[in-house]
């Protein structure tokens, strides 16, 4: 058996990222990835091929919006199958810089599925056998996949995941979209903007759970004027295939009625579950919870010493940054440092358009807590560089405690994103909301709303 320090199992944000900072940090390293190539579901099927048709749908909708402008545009026509192209060339070029970080940081890149079949041991299963590896630690870092709907099955062909939403050959007719979480709505804006009537279907009564209330009825009115369609407080009980078409059977959550809606495609997206199937957790006593989450320490340790896990398949945001800071920070204590991540200054962000972008806690969870705070909020339609780019849907909205202490920030707007960076680093160093508005932006510049929603809070706002 080949013998490395660390064996990291799976090849997405969270392994690769730690098994190049162990390499940094003087480990001898394998990464094991059966995939074929690395990134995971990331740079593969999720974060990066949907932003790259995030961004091309974007550009082609904007064709019609031109003659506000000046720009008179006749005769702009899809091409499915370049868009498509572009967006593989993409993720080919970015898993091809994965491995040539592995080659110049002296990371071993092992073809294949990992599993544990005991402390000390990865075993690699490929075409033509099998290899082990040995391992003075092992760090499971498998991510995730989207979770299914009970009674519905996936065929990646009218009834589809992520990774078929973001492989269509043709436009749907109608894309009904199951769930109104982060993965529902970029991909059901995506075929929106290419020319599909889209619905988006939630058992919840509004759009994206987990995000301030406020914020996501801001994004929903934007969504709803692009173009999507809503349909809140729904279940759905069933999906019969046609012809050529698609019958859902909804139920009207808390009341006792039924609709029917039909549909050329559907996607399911109610979220991921972890992947621990055939790691072998079970023959070695690592502790799972009631979802099947990986349970780890502070230091991101399981029930079994010299096995850690991080990212996707333990506890926490299901997000790619979140994942990386979990595998520096866990081979980073492995080297004798101090890692650690602030789980309550990460980021998350829906790249639609308005982006949405959130960090720390929501009004209703500081509510929920009996928590006092104060709170601001500046609209883009009073913001200067909205204006003049047509980009005014949306607001920042700040909340700190009584002292200014910032305790979360949200924003639905253009660049989103972006903006949130600001507020991040603020709540990472203590700051108040004082300090932020005190801070000089550039003028005139989206950036100016994060200062004035931070004005607003202490009673003193300027644009507003």
């Amino acid at each position: 058996m080949k013998r490395f320090d660390l064996v990291v199992i799976g090849g997405g944000p969270g392994g690769y990222v730690a098994a190049i900072r162990a390499a940094q940090l003087g480990m001898s390293v394998a990464c094991v990835e059966g995939r074929g190539s690395l990134g995971g579901t990331c740079l593969n099927v999720g974060c990066m091929p949907s932003k790259a048709l995030l961004t091309s749908s974007a550009k082609y909708a904007e064709l019609k919006h031109m003659a506000a402008h000046g720009i008179g545009v006749d005769g702009a026509t899809l091409d499915l199958a370049a868009m498509m192209g572009r967006k593989d060339k993409i993720v080919g070029d970015l898993t091809k810089g994965i491995a040539f970080l592995f080659k110049k940081n002296g990371v071993e890149h092992v073809e294949g599925w990992g599993s544990v079949p005991e402390p000390g041991v990865v075993r690699v299963s490929r075409d033509g056998g099998e290899m082990l590896l040995a391992a003075g630690n092992i760090l499971i870092a498998t991510g995730s996949e989207p979770a299914p709907l009970p009674g519905v099955e996936i065929d990646e062909v009218n009834i589809l995941s992520s990774t078929g939403a973001l492989a269509l050959a043709d436009v749907p007719r109608h894309l009904v979209v199951i769930g109104a979480g982060v993965i529902g709505l970029e991909l059901g804006q995506v075929w929106s903007r290419l020319g599909a009537k889209v619905t988006v279907v939630e058992f919840l009564d509004r759009i994206l759970p987990g995000n301030d209330g406020e914020i996501a009825k801001l994004a929903q009115r934007a969504l709803t004027k692009r173009g999507l369609k809503f349909q809140l407080g729904r279940k759905v009980t069933g999906i019969e295939g046609g012809a050529d078409s698609l019958t859902l059977t909804l139920e009207r959550v808390g009341k006792e009625t039924t609709e029917t809606l039909e549909a050329d495609k559907v996607l399911v997206a109610i979220g991921r579950r972890p992947v621990t199937r055939g790691l072998g957790l079970d023959t070695l006593g690592i502790a799972t919870d009631d979802r099947g989450f990986i349970e780890i320490d502070g230091s991101f340790s399981t029930s079994v010493p010299g096995i850690y896990a991080i990212g996707d398949c333990v506890p926490g945001p299901m997000l790619a940054h979140k994942a990386e800071e979990d595998g520096i920070a866990c081979v980073e204590t492995l080297a004798g440092q101090n890692g650690h991540v602030d789980y309550n200054t990460v980021p998350g962000v829906v790249y639609t358009d308005p982006e949405v972008a959130s960090v720390g806690a929501t009004e209703e969870a500081l509510k929920e807590a009996g928590t006092d705070y104060i709170s601001g909020k500046f609209n883009f339609m009073a913001n200067s560089r909205a204006r003049s780019a047509g980009e005014t849907d949306g607001a920042v909205k700040v909340l700190a405690a009584p002292d200014g202490t910032l305790l979360g920030a949200h924003i639905c707007g253009a660049h989103g994103g972006d903006l949130i960076a600001e507020l991040v680093l603020a709540m990472s160093k203590g700051a108040r909301v004082e300090e932020v508005a005190r801070t000089c932006h550039a003028h005139p510049a989206l950036g100016e709303a994060v200062k004035e929603a931070c004005l607003d809070a202490l009673g003193r706002a300027i644009h507003a």
